[in-house]
């Protein structure tokens, strides 16, 4: 952490990326990494890039800047544990590029790597980072609103593995920055017409198997039908958790050029096997990645075995 604060101090452009489909925690991240630096150190130019994530767009707005903006610049990463997943590619062009995540590593670039997996969120560890150097750092209302959301949206409103009595200390002290939580809740709690018809789709479609596995197959088709976002539609995936006998469940979304398994578990460790289909992450919550749907009858029977050895080695 010294390391970085020392790097964010020597440069005088600073440009914080995050992951493709942007999160609550990614958003929150960048938005309250960027609010420290900025109220801190004034003169710097700081700039947040990558996707729109409409979800949590209440937090700030994406920058555009041209490529020449790169020369001589520190490019921040965060909440990304690969460089595949790094939401706009030109942060190769910068001096320096800096690695801050959760994440279980997998792809180790960056010059400088602050990986801490043991912390439920992104955005926990940039508010660690910020109380960590509190009497050479500053933050706004603004910034403590944007972390505060992401350790909120990551921890599933504090009920993941992973959250501990630093988590809730941490979040105390945003609160104590004035955070207004329940406006934060009002923003993050809203819901279209569409969004609660795709949920009745969702509800009225999963697919169970044998061994179980619990799945849904989110189609572009569906997605038109029920006139949603592909960020909508991926946020439908923990519908499908808590039903019990099914252990790990999944979805499914097709997006133009690839399809995206959003995976998550109650019991077996699933990371490992996000890894082989091109994805990683957590142990219980992972993402993965398959060529065409030809694949799906493949990594259902990975799953199912998966489960199986984890009921076999808890009997």
């Amino acid at each position: 952490m010294k390391r970085i604060l020392d790097k964010i101090k020597s440069y005088e452009t600073i440009i914080i990326h995050g992951h493709k489909r942007p999160d609550g925690d990614c958003y929150g991240s960048q938005f309250g990494l960027k609010n420290i630096i900025k109220t801190s150190f004034p003169q710097k130019q700081v700039y947040v890039v990558g996707e729109k994530s409409d979800f949590v767009s209440f937090l700030g707005d994406i920058d555009q800047i041209e490529d020449k903006t790169y020369d001589q610049a520190l490019a921040i990463v965060v909440d990304t544990a690969t460089k595949d997943r790094i939401s706009d590619p030109r942060y190769v062009q910068a001096k320096e590029v800096i690695k801050i995540d959760h994440h279980i590593p997998v792809d180790q670039y960056g010059s400088i790597r602050w990986v801490q997996t043991d912390f439920p969120s992104c955005a926990q560890m940039i508010t660690y980072f910020y109380y960590t150097f509190k009497h050479e750092l500053k933050m706004t209302l603004e910034g403590a609103n944007a972390l505060y959301t992401g350790i909120v949206t990551d921890t599933g409103r504090f009920r993941f593995r992973g959250v501990s009595n630093i988590t809730h200390q941490l979040a105390g002290l945003l609160l104590d920055q004035g955070v207004d939580v329940e406006y934060i809740d009002q923003n993050l709690s809203k819901e279209s017409l569409s969004m609660i018809a795709l949920k009745g789709y969702v509800y009225s479609n999963f697919v169970t198997t044998e061994g179980g596995f619990i799945y849904l197959k989110m189609t572009q088709d569906v997605m038109k039908k029920y006139k949603v976002t592909e960020e909508q539609a991926a946020s439908v995936v923990n519908l499908l958790g808590g039903i019990e006998g099914y252990p790990v469940w999944a979805l499914f979304i097709e997006y133009e050029t690839e399809i995206r398994v959003r995976l998550r578990a109650s019991g077996p460790t699933i990371d490992h096997l996000a890894n082989q289909y091109q994805g990683g992450g957590h142990a219980k919550a992972a993402g993965a990645k398959l060529e065409s749907w030809d694949q799906l009858n493949t990594f259902v029977k990975d799953v199912e075995a998966l489960i199986k050895e984890y009921y076999k080695q808890n009997e």
